[in-house]
């Protein structure tokens, strides 16, 4: 079983940067990370996915500005987001899935406010 702790949200103006990190308990090398995002009342949607392989992919309304990453030495996935937008606000979700088997961790808050 992995436990995965999100951190690193907060309140940022229009065009600000912050990097969430996702810290793992356990070997993420065979997972396929992703992060999430979800506001009150929505369901949650997909943000980016780095396989184990390396491959990415964006949903389109963050492409070009979010970069997904990950280290597989420290169990850790980052997301840094850049040119943030007040749309962007939501809780954000890590998550891994390893043979089928999906975890997620409790998630941070990310605000985009002036």
């Amino acid at each position: 079983q992995v436990q995965l702790v999100e951190s690193g949200g907060g309140l940022v103006h229009p065009g600000g940067s912050l990097r969430l990190t996702c810290a793992a308990s356990g070997n993420i090398n065979i997972a396929a990370m992703s992060w999430a995002r979800q506001t009150p009342g929505n369901p949650r949607e997909y943000v980016a996915t780095i396989t184990p392989d390396g491959t990415i992919s964006y949903a389109d309304y963050v492409k070009g500005r979010f970069t997904i990453s990950r280290e597989n030495t420290l169990n850790t996935v980052y997301l840094q987001m850049n040119n943030l937008k007040p749309d962007d606000t939501a809780v954000y979700y890590c998550a891994a899935k390893i043979v089928g088997t999906s975890y997620w961790g409790l998630g941070t808050q990310v605000t985009v406010s002036s």
